[in-house]
């Protein structure tokens, strides 16, 4: 069974370099924005089913990417809620003694007002494995996932054998990656990859 993780694309906060997880954007349409989608589709494997995050970066994504096809939406997907962080960037928060302290931990802690890491990452992980077994019984072969950077970090962190860690996994946006995976081995809830390759 193959699957894509894949990063939505670029939002006016990431242009910015914001924290942008709560916030629900939609995408920087930029002049090149329809060649740069283009693009894209061609560099993509084919999917049979297509999961997406609720929120309309994500959506937009997958209906550029897919036009025409259904797309499921995944509440367990969305991204972290970065709380006090959240639509600002370094500039903005680097005299803040709370952001300083987050960053002193590696990024461990809890945002303030906002999610711990491993709430996000649990509920990222949840999704995906009850989402993925759900294809694996009804024989599907191809699925593809567009959601956020975060959750994609999550997920590949929680099941990565070789413990890598979170920030090893991170992409830039419309970036991703493909795996694969023995249907066999999940059936008896053995999780790894038997393959990952960057997109």
């Amino acid at each position: 069974m193959e699957l894509v993780l894949l990063r939505h694309f670029k939002t006016p906060g990431n242009l910015r370099r914001c924290y942008i997880g709560a916030t629900d954007e939609s995408l920087f349409q930029g002049p090149d924005f329809a060649q740069y989608v283009e693009q894209k589709r061609k560099d993509l494997p084919e999917s049979e089913i297509i999961v997406a995050s609720p929120m309309k970066r994500c959506k937009e994504t997958a209906n550029y990417l897919y036009p025409g096809k259904d797309v499921i939406l995944e509440d367990s997907f969305r991204e972290c809620n970065f709380g006090f962080f959240e639509g600002k960037n370094y500039e903005e928060l680097k005299e803040n003694p709370m952001y300083q302290k987050w960053l002193d931990s590696g990024g461990t802690i809890p945002f303030p007002g906002g999610e711990a890491h491993e709430v996000f990452q649990a509920r990222c992980v949840d999704g995906f494995e009850r989402m993925t077994n759900q294809f694996i019984e009804s024989g599907v072969q191809r699925v593809a996932y567009v959601v956020h950077g975060g959750t994609i970090m999550a997920i590949l962190q929680e099941l990565d054998e070789e413990d890598r860690g979170f920030y090893h996994w991170q992409i830039g946006n419309g970036e991703g990656y493909t795996l694969q995976i023995d249907e066999a081995e999940w059936r008896l809830g053995i999780r790894r990859f038997k393959e990952i390759r960057k997109l």
